[in-house]
Formats: C-alpha cells, sequence, structure tokens
C-alpha cells in the first residue's frame, strides 16, 4: 500500500501547520494581554468577569467562569440585612439621643443617598448592588415612616396613618421604580402596601363587614388592572397573589353576610357586593390568557349564583335555601350563548356545574339515612309495622326532618337535568357551541349520575313527606324492578354505562327492600317472592341479550336462589317449628337446583345455581346442629340429594364422594343419638359387604382406586369405632380398635393400598394417643416446668439441622403414597 502522499512529505505539511498555529496563538495571547492593560488603565472594569485563557477539559480555550455572580449576590444581600438591620437600631434605640435637627439631618442624609446611590451604580453597570441598596432604601422609608409617626404625630389614629403611609409609600416606590426602570425591585414592591390603605381606612372609619368586602373587592380590582397592563412579569405576578388574596377575602365576607341575612332586604346589599366582584372578574376575564380567564368566568359565576340566590334564599324555610342556589345555576347555563368569550363562557358552565355538585352534596345526608336504617331491622325481626311510618322503618324518626325535605327535590332536578342532557347530548353540544368540547365519556358519565340521582332522590321520598311503612315497603320494591328494567333496556340500547349503574342501584334497592320486609311477616313473603321473580326474570332477559357480561346472568340466578332461602326459612317460624326443624324445608332450595342443573346442563348459570343451593343445605344443617335426630335427617336427606346429583355424569365424581361423606357421618349421628355404646355390631354388618364389593370391584378394574373401593366401608366402622375408644374408660375397646387398626396399616402397606394404609394409620395413632395421654399428664406434671420448653428447644435444634433431610424424607413419603392406589 502507497501512501498518498508519501509519510515523510505529510510529515512535513504536518509540522508547518502546527507552527503557524503556534506563532498565530502567541500573536493573540499578546494582543489579549495589551487590551487588559488598558482596560485596567483607563476606565471601569468591563462587565463580565473575563475569562483565563489555557488548557481545559477539551484542549486550549477559555476556562469555565467559577460562579462568582451567585457569591455576589450572597454577599449583597447580607450587606443589605446588615444595614437594614443598623437603621432598625438606630431608629428604635438610638433616635432619641439627637435633637430634632440631628435626626432630620440623618433621616435625610441616609435615605436620599439610599435611593440616589442606585441611579449611579446603575450607570457603572453595577446592577447587583443597586438593587441591594434600593431595598435598603425601601426599609429606610419604612422607618421614616414609623419616625415621623413617633415624633410628629404620635396622637394620630394608629390605622388611618398607617393607611396613609402605605399609600405613600406605594406611590413613591412606584415613581422611584419608572424613573429608574432597570430596576427590579421598586415596582413589584410597590404593589405590596397599595394592599393595605383601603382596608385600613375602613378600619379607622369603623366601617361594618360590608365595608370591609368593598374595600377589598376594591383594592382587588386596582391588582387586577395593575396585573393586566403591567409589563414585568414579577410585578404581574405580586399583582395577581394581591387580586387572589384580597378578592377571595371580599367575596368570602360578602357571602358570609349573604347567608347569615335576617331577611331578602337584607341579603341585597351583599348580593350586590357579590355581584360587583363577578362584573370586576369577567371584566378581568376578557384581557386575561385562557387558563385565568376560565378561572374569572368560574369566580364570576359562583359569585352570581350567590347574589342572586341569596336574596330569595333569606326568605326560604330552613334546608330549602339551596334550591334557589341550585336553580341559579341552572338559570346559569344560558349564560354560555352570552358574547363572554369562549374561556370565560366556559369558566361560567364550571360554576354551574360546581353549584350543582355542591346542592347535590348537601343532599345526600338524607340518602344515606335512608339506605342505611333498613339494617336496623335485623335486630326487630316481625316485630310489625314499625311506628313513625317510614321514618321509623329506618330507625331516623329523631333527625330534622323539616331541614331535610329539599334533598328529593335537589336530587331529582339534578337527575332530570343531566337525564336531558344524555337524551339530547349532540343539539346540546351543538347550541353551547365551542364552550363545551367534552370527551365521549363525559355522556356516558351524566347518563349514570342520572341514574343513581334519580333513585336516590326516589328513595328518600317516602320518608321525606312520612308517609306509610307500607309505601316506604312498596316504592322500594317499585324502584328495585324499574331499575333492573332500565338495566336490561340500557344494555339493549349500547347504554353499558347506564346499564351498570341500574344494575347496581337495582341491587342496593332490592337489599333495602328485603331488609325493610323483615318488619312483617306477610312483607317478608311478599317482597322477597317478588324478587325471586325478578331476580329469574332479570337472569332470562339477560341470557338472551347478545353483548351481556358473562357474569350478570349466573349473579342473576344466584340472588334468585338466595331470595328463595329466605321465605323457606321464615316457613318454619309460620308453622311454629323449632329452629332444627324447620332445616327440613330448607333443603327444598338445593333439591329445586339440582333438578335446575339437570334441566339447565352445559349452560353457564347451572353450576353457580347449584352451587348456591348447595349453600342453602349448608346453612340446613347449621340449623339442625341443635338436635341430633333432625341433624342425621338433613344429613341423610343431603346425602340423597348428592346421590340423585351424581346420576349425571357430568356431576358423577364429585357429587358420588359427596354422597358418601355425608350418609357416612348420617349414620354416625344417628347411632349417636340413639344411645348406642357398641356402635360395631351396626357398622360392621356394612362394612363386610362393603369390603367385599371392594375387592370384586379391584379384580374387575385394578386401576380402581382404593378409596373408591374400601375407603367407605373401612370408615363406616373405624371412625365410629374412635368415637366411642375416646369416651370409653375401658381398656378392651381401645386395644381392640388398634390391633384393628395395625392390622389394616400392615395390609395397606403390603399391597401398597393407600386408603388402607392412611386410615389404619391415622386411627391407630389416634388411638394410641389416647391411651397414652394420661401418663404424658402425669409425666409431665411430674417434671420441672422448664423441661418441656427444653425439650422443644432441643426438638426444633434437631429439626433444624437435619432441616434439608427431613425434606427430602418428606417427599419421598409424599411420593410413596402418590404411586400407591
Amino acid at each position: 500500500m502507497e501512501h498518498v502522499p508519501p509519510p515523510a512529505e505529510e510529515l512535513a505539511l504536518l509540522d508547518r501547520e502546527l507552527a503557524r498555529l503556534d506563532a498565530r496563538r502567541a500573536q493573540l495571547l499578546t494582543r489579549r494581554a495589551w487590551l487588559l492593560r488598558a482596560l485596567e488603565a483607563t476606565g471601569p472594569a468591563p462587565r463580565g468577569p473575563v475569562a483565563p485563557w489555557g488548557p481545559g477539559p477539551g484542549g486550549f480555550g477559555p476556562a469555565r467562569p467559577a460562579p462568582e455572580r451567585s457569591v455576589q449576590n450572597v454577599l449583597l444581600v447580607l450587606g443589605g440585612l446588615l444595614l437594614a438591620v443598623a437603621a432598625l437600631a438606630f431608629t428604635l434605640v438610638s433616635w432619641g439621643d439627637l435633637g430634632i435637627g440631628g435626626r432630620s439631618a440623618v433621616l435625610t442624609a441616609v435615605t436620599a443617598g439610599a435611593l440616589a446611590a442606585p441611579a449611579s451604580l446603575l450607570r457603572r453597570g453595577l446592577g447587583a448592588t443597586a438593587e441591594a441598596l434600593a431595598a435598603v432604601a425601601a426599609v429606610l422609608m419604612v422607618l421614616d415612616a414609623y419616625a415621623v409617626y413617633a415624633v410628629a404625630v404620635p396622637d394620630a389614629d394608629g390605622a388611618a396613618y398607617t393607611a396613609t403611609a402605605a399609600a405613600v409609600l406605594a406611590l413613591l416606590w412606584a415613581v422611584y421604580g419608572l424613573l429608574l426602570g432597570k430596576l427590579r425591585l421598586p415596582l413589584p414592591l410597590a404593589v405590596v402596601p397599595a394592599q393595605l390603605p383601603l382596608v385600613l381606612w375602613v378600619w379607622a372609619a369603623d366601617g361594618g363587614a360590608l365595608w370591609f368586602s368593598g374595600a377589598l373587592l376594591a383594592t382587588a380590582a386596582l391588582d387586577g388592572a395593575v396585573a393586566l397592563t403591567a409589563g414585568r412579569t414579577s410585578v404581574r405576578v405580586v399583582a395577581g397573589a394581591g387580586l387572589s388574596a384580597t378578592g377571595g377575602a371580599g367575596l368570602l365576607v360578602a357571602l358570609v353576610e349573604s347567608l347569615t341575612a335576617a331577611g331578602p332586604a337584607g341579603a341585597v346589599a351583599p348580593g350586590a357586593l357579590l355581584l360587583a366582584g363577578a362584573a370586576a372578574a369577567l371584566a378581568g376575564a376578557h384581557r386575561a390568557p385562557a387558563p385565568f380567564a376560565t378561572g374569572g368566568g368560574l369566580l364570576a359565576g359562583l359569585a352570581a349564583v350567590a347574589a342572586v340566590g341569596g336574596v330569595p334564599g333569606a326568605a326560604a324555610p330552613e334546608g330549602w335555601r339551596v334550591l334557589g342556589y341550585l336553580l341559579c345555576a341552572g338559570a346559569l347555563v344560558i349564560a354560555v350563548r352570552a358574547p363572554l368569550g369562549v374561556a370565560p363562557a366556559r369558566g361560567v358552565a364550571w360554576a354551574s356545574a360546581f353549584v350543582a355538585a355542591g346542592a347535590v352534596l348537601v343532599s345526600l345526608a338524607p340518602v344515606t339515612v335512608v339506605a342505611v336504617g333498613p339494617v336496623t331491622r335485623l335486630g326487630a325481626v316481625w316485630s310489625g309495622a314499625p311506628r313513625g311510618g317510614a321514618r321509623g322503618a329506618v330507625g331516623a324518626t329523631d333527625l330534622p326532618w323539616g331541614g331535610m325535605a329539599a334533598a328529593p327535590v335537589v336530587l331529582l332536578l339534578v337527575a332530570v337535568a343531566l337525564g336531558v342532557a344524555y337524551r339530547w347530548w349532540d343539539g346540546l353540544l351543538r347550541w353551547a357551541g365551542p364552550v363545551l368540547v367534552p370527551g365521549s365519556a363525559w355522556r356516558g358519565a351524566a347518563g349514570s349520575a342520572a341514574v343513581a340521582l334519580g333513585w336516590a332522590g326516589l328513595m328518600v321520598l317516602p320518608a321525606a313527606l312520612d308517609l306509610s311503612y307500607a309505601a316506604a315497603q312498596a316504592g322500594q320494591l317499585v324502584l328495585a324492578v324499574a331499575a333492573f328494567g332500565l338495566a336490561v333496556a340500557g344494555g339493549r340500547a349500547g347504554a353499558r354505562g347506564v346499564a351498570v349503574t341500574a344494575g347496581a342501584v337495582g341491587v342496593a334497592g332490592a337489599v333495602g327492600a328485603g331488609l325493610l320486609s323483615l318488619a312483617a311477616e306477610e312483607a317478608t313473603y311478599t317482597a322477597f317472592g317478588l324478587l325471586v321473580v325478578v331476580f329469574v326474570a332479570l337472569a332470562v332477559a339477560l341470557d338472551r341479550q347478545a353483548g351481556a357480561s358473562p357474569v350478570v346472568v349466573p349473579a342473576a340466578a344466584c340472588a334468585a336462589v338466595a331470595c328463595a332461602v329466605v321465605p323457606m326459612a321464615a316457613l318454619g317460624a309460620s308453622l311454629g317449628l323449632a329452629v332444627y326443624e324447620a332445616a327440613v324445608p330448607m333443603l327444598a332450595v338445593p333439591a329445586v337446583t339440582a333438578l335446575l342443573g339437570a334441566r339447565l346442563k352445559g349452560h353457564p348459570v347451572a353450576v353457580p345455581v347449584e352451587v348456591t343451593g348447595a349453600a342453602a343445605g349448608v346453612v340446613a344443617v347449621a340449623m339442625a346442629v341443635g338436635d341430633a335426630q333432625f341433624l342425621a335427617l338433613v344429613l341423610a336427606l343431603c346425602g340423597v340429594l348428592a346421590a340423585g346429583t351424581a346420576l349425571r355424569p357430568e356431576r358423577r365424581p364429585f357429587a358420588g364422594y359427596l354422597a358418601t361423606a355425608l350418609f357416612v357421618p348420617a349414620a354416625w349421628v344417628r347411632l349417636a343419638a340413639s344411645g348406642v355404646s357398641a356402635p360395631e355390631a351396626y357398622t360392621l354388618p356394612v362394612t363386610v359387604p362393603a369390603l367385599v364389593v371392594g375387592v370384586l370391584r379391584r379384580r374387575r378394574d385394578p386401576s380402581a382406586s382404593s378409596w373408591a373401593a374400601y375407603g367407605a366401608g373401612l370408615a363406616v366402622t373405624l371412625v365410629p369405632s374412635l368415637g366411642a375408644a375416646w369416651t370409653d374408660p375401658d381398656w378392651v375397646r381401645p386395644l381392640l380398635l388398634g390391633v384393628a387398626a395395625l392390622g389394616v396399616t400392615l395390609v395397606g402397606a403390603r399391597l401398597r393400598l393407600q386408603a388402607l394404609l392412611v386410615l389404619g394409620g391415622a386411627v391407630l395413632a389416634l388411638d394410641a394417643l389416647h391411651e397414652l395421654a394420661p401418663y404424658v399428664v402425669q409425666v409431665a406434671g411430674a417434671l420441672p416446668r422448664w423441661v418441656a420448653p427444653a425439650l422443644a428447644g432441643v426438638l426444633l435444634l434437631v429439626v433444624g439441622a437435619t432441616y434439608e433431610k427431613r425434606l427430602r424424607d418428606a417427599r419421598r413419603l409424599r411420593e410413596a403414597l402418590g404411586r400407591m392406589r
């Protein structure tokens, strides 16, 4: 490979180029040194620090300057603070040592010097120093004002003098800031004392709350004008903060006066102030940026509603004031068509929504009472129609219903408004124009809220009107039925949000109606019978509906079964039966669900219905625990139901085992209830043929499980015998049982039959434990108390030390048992 140019020629070129660069660098460094000497000899220092030249991280170039500006600012701030502290100490402590001339001279000289120095410093380019001295001058001017008050006019009213001084200081600082336009501190500082004069003058004149509100609102208007017209951001920020503080305080004072007015006439003046604040907010919103314009419209809308609604609200009865505000908020929606601008009009619309939401929140207290109140019926089942009608049914007779009577009206009005918006959504958006641009989810939210609020308003209506218990009960049932109907209709129309909300409130209404019905016997049968029909119809309707959730149909069917349990349980009480006797009629529920499961085979709802029916069977067993004979009967009947279910091929494995598990304890309980002391006389005649049948089955089907072949037959004898042995004080029965269990265990180990090994071993261990227990107790009583924890500690140490080996042994044992048949 040949170099072009050759290496020697290229090296000569590089040397010449480097020499030329070195010469140019030396020339530039010489010129730079001359410029620095010229600047130091002829005039002020350069405006910024001169960066040294030299090698840096990336080669030769200007080194990165140190953060001298921040150090300079810290020093200037500390210096200004020290000067201010010194001036304050001089004014407060050393002032009396000087005569009137000396005082005037000192104040005049120091303040004049502090005010004049920034102009000279700005001309020399020392802006940070000028700002520090301007801050010191501001502090000195405040001290001058205090000194004048302390010496010249000590008897003047403090509030009036402070107001005048604040106004003068604000004016002087504003003029000073305009004259020295390069200073950034005086103009925003002038806004701060401007917040005080009007309020303090009202205070000095002993003005009332409305005068304070007017002064605050006027100050806020001035702040708004400054915020909209000022050129500097700092001035706008300070003025905006003042606007928020004074405007919010002024509107709040006016609102409190409106709410506490004794009558409509007393609410007019606060309303006028609120309207003035609303007008000022709208006027400022026209020139403000979009986010602030929306906030101004929101504030204006809220103030207008408070102003207009407060006048009729002052004459309204207790609890009805909120209705006036709600109506004003509804009328406020028309403002979106007014020529306010898009952003302010949007804020007004938000104000209407906020007032409506607040009215709903205020009205939710009675809804909560009526929704939770039916739970009190659980402690007074079939005690008769409660006293106090609908209010007594929910345990709320002592509540101030006069102040809550407007709640259903408010809820229903908002629900109607939301429902109208949901129905004519597209037309509403066209009417509102660009002011309202909600997403598609907002329509569904409006529909769901309309359903929920409508249900809440109708639910609380009987209690608000003080209707009878029967009316409240009927209203709850009708609401539940209507809600479920709306859920089905909403699902068919594709309104998923409406359908889900309607279903949720329907379930809540059904629960409330069921709890209310527990007050009277007839109401219980009527309500739960109707609910069974309603849930069945709902399940059928949803099953036929395309696109329905796969969960809701089984849920409705299970709810129907659950509702059927209550009247079946109540039937025993109506017939005068004991609780354990009422368990037999309860078994009608699992019987019917088993038949329905056979009829609905393959349908997704079949298994949930059968499981719910089985849960009713568990309830029946729990009810029969009080009497052994009825418990045996109920267990046997449950076994019959399980055996009948096992006739179906798809249920055979589980239902067959369940039937066996029910028949065996039924026999044991029956033997115990009959006072049998030798259960083997009744169990051995069952065990022997059962084992013979098991042997024949194993010969015909060697793959059959030992549990299926021998488990039931062995358990029929071993378990009752174990129970008898544990209560037998003699030694013969435990000995014979131990020998039999040992034989069964050895046969199971020899023939590798899992059922024999597990059953025999478990019975043998429990029998041995029973026999050894008295001796263990005696030994434990004779030993010192520290022996037991010591042995436990040793055992834990041994197990911990051989933990991995024990795990391997346990795995091998499990695998060995698993390989058995």
